[in-house]
């Protein structure tokens, strides 16, 4: 067997193992060595590229910053700040059709600043949004599809771990993708803000029989509403101001962001030492779950190297004349597909390897490409049999509520197409990622 006929087979094979049910970073592992044992016809050679492979894959000082964002934004999420996020957009978008969808997607985007963890997201406004809505008499399809539809931002608004992911994968400033998320994500949030206007103009019975009564909702001071926010603002300013003001580097800012989330978690007495740490131990696990995921995907990528198809893949483009757009497109679809089985981290790791050597080989601008790989990723959030987003939604919400599975998809099924109208405008016109770098 070749090469190629190797790597094309650990690739259906890898298929087949996930559908079976297996891990990824199993399959990733499983799969490398055998291939790398293959190709050399050498079982020690094998062997010792997984040993090289476990050492070296997340040795690098940036990969610190993965635990300190997952706990920055798990402590975020206990201390409450979502609740009084969504308490200030309640209170200034009252007077609005559809006010409270409009004020869950405005609270989920400034919560997404300060925790990058869309799973944070859906969690905390499952339990803060979803409650109040239906009590207004919104359907409770509509309340969970904005929570679903709106906890993306927290991938896509800076600082995002699938961006640090992508960062390292690729070898391109995490900074830069910082700052290239900003736009984009605001422009999702104006789509989302329309989207929603226009649903109660044009379909008001799927959102219901809705009593927006302003007042019926406590009015907020000033004074209050800076006490909600004033914890917020000052995370935001310490983290992605330290990033962008050449302060601190991604590592350093995961650490004052986590430090930060700690004292003021303490501080609204929302955190005991017993529930710190659960947080600890939480972090650790998903922390674990990330690195695997990546070191299955280093072995993977050496793999395919070692059997020459990214070399292989590039002359099939230039000889099909595709060109750069065809690839995107091709590399939109394959992700956005792969969405439906596996996990935005997941994804990303098994089409770089395959993608990267091919982009690079086209010089496309890689800051783009991965705004572009990150809302592909996030759409698979909302869409069936996966979409991690919605089940995380339905555990939240427990047994005893009458939400089904199958609504909370119906209910994302919108806000997934107003998704791809964004990833369009940003395939269409690529400066809405680069204008504030370049």
């Amino acid at each position: 067997m070749s090469g190629i006929e190797t790597a094309f087979a650990s690739i259906g094979l890898m298929l087949v193992l996930i559908y079976a049910g297996m891990h990824v970073s199993i399959a990733l592992t499983l799969l490398s060595f055998i291939g790398v044992w293959l190709l050399k016809d050498n079982f020690d050679i094998a062997s010792n590229m997984l040993v090289i492979a476990f050492k070296d894959a997340i040795s690098d000082y940036l990969f610190g910053v993965v635990p300190l964002f997952v706990l920055m934004g798990l402590t975020v999420s206990v201390a409450g700040i979502g609740r009084d996020t969504f308490d200030v957009a309640h209170h200034l978008f009252r007077k609005v059709q559809g006010g409270l969808g409009i004020a869950t997607v405005a609270a989920n985007a400034i919560f997404a600043a300060i925790t990058g963890i869309s799973i944070a997201s859906a969690a905390v406004f499952t339990k803060v949004a979803v409650p109040e809505m239906i009590r207004r008499g919104y359907t409770g399809r509509f309340a969970v599809g904005v929570v679903a539809g709106s906890s993306v931002l927290g991938m896509l608004i800076p600082p995002s771990l699938l961006f640090i992911i992508y960062g390292v994968l690729t070898e391109q400033s995490v900074g830069a993708l910082f700052i290239a998320g900003i736009i984009p994500g605001l422009v999702l949030v104006a789509v989302y803000t329309g989207g929603i206007m226009l649903m109660g103009r044009f379909t008001p019975r799927f959102l219901g029989r809705v009593e927006e009564s302003p007042q019926d909702v406590p009015a907020l001071t000033m004074t209050e509403a800076l006490q909600k926010l004033g914890p917020i603002v000052l995370l935001v300013l310490l983290v992605l101001g330290g990033i962008y003001g050449g302060i601190f580097t991604p590592t350093e800012a995961g650490a004052a962001g986590a430090l930060g989330s700690l004292i003021i978690a303490f501080a609204k007495r929302r955190l005991t030492w017993r529930s710190f740490w659960q947080l600890l131990v939480q972090t650790g696990h998903t922390t674990a779950s990330v690195c695997f995921l990546i070191i299955g995907a280093s072995l993977y990528s050496r793999m395919l190297a070692m059997s020459g198809m990214p070399g292989w893949l590039g002359g099939m483009v230039a000889d099909s004349q595709l060109g750069l757009s065809g690839i995107v497109l091709g590399l939109i679809v394959i992700m956005i597909l792969l969405g439906t089985i596996l996990d935005s981290v997941s994804i990303l790791l098994l089409t770089l390897p395959v993608a990267l050597p091919v982009l690079i080989g086209l010089d496309a601008d890689l800051i783009w490409i991965g705004v572009i790989s990150i809302l592909a990723v996030e759409i698979g959030l909302l869409t069936p049999p996966f979409g991690i987003a919605a089940f995380i939604i339905k555990a939240t919400l427990g047994s005893k509520s009458d939400i089904t599975l199958g609504d909370i998809f119906l209910g994302a099924a919108p806000f997934a197409l107003m998704m791809l109208v964004v990833l369009a405008l940003v395939f269409v016109f690529p400066a809405l990622t680069t204008i504030l770098i370049y």
